[in-house]
């Protein structure tokens, strides 16, 4: 009978002891996206990488023109100058991908959500595909 009893409570023990604590640093982050990571030194953040697909769903390119006047009206307002861009290829399709270091936050992720419906709005596109990750970040 003691046996019965003690391994549902045994398990019980374990399982409760692999609860976050209420005062988590990452408690205003959605639980399904909650991240566990440990930094050595530095801060941790996030990275978040937007694809952005450079032609419409006409087949229409977008400009280069097109794309610095999106980024002087969109991005900069929204981020500074705290992000970096690059040229990508994929499957014949020219993108570019912008890449912003940021708290780790729900406002944040929701300036970066407002963006991506920005550029799909503006530019005919059915998506803008985006990358998260935690990073330790130092400077």
């Amino acid at each position: 009978m003691l046996i019965k009893l003690a391994l549902p409570l045994g398990i019980a023990l374990i399982l409760a002891g692999c609860q976050a604590p209420a005062d988590s640093s990452f408690s205003h982050i959605p639980p399904h996206t909650a991240p566990v990571a440990v930094c050595g030194s530095g801060e941790v953040m996030m990275q978040t990488t937007l694809w952005f697909g450079l032609k419409r769903a006409s087949g229409a390119p977008v400009s280069l023109n097109e794309w610095q006047q999106f980024v002087a009206d969109e991005v900069t307002p929204r981020f500074n100058n705290d992000y970096v861009i690059y040229d990508g290829k994929a499957q014949g399709e020219n993108r570019k991908a912008l890449v912003i270091v940021h708290q780790p936050d729900v406002p944040g992720s929701e300036t970066i959500n407002a963006l991506r419906e920005r550029y799909k709005a503006r530019f005919d596109q059915q998506s803008v595909m985006r990358v998260d990750g935690l990073v330790c970040v130092a400077v």
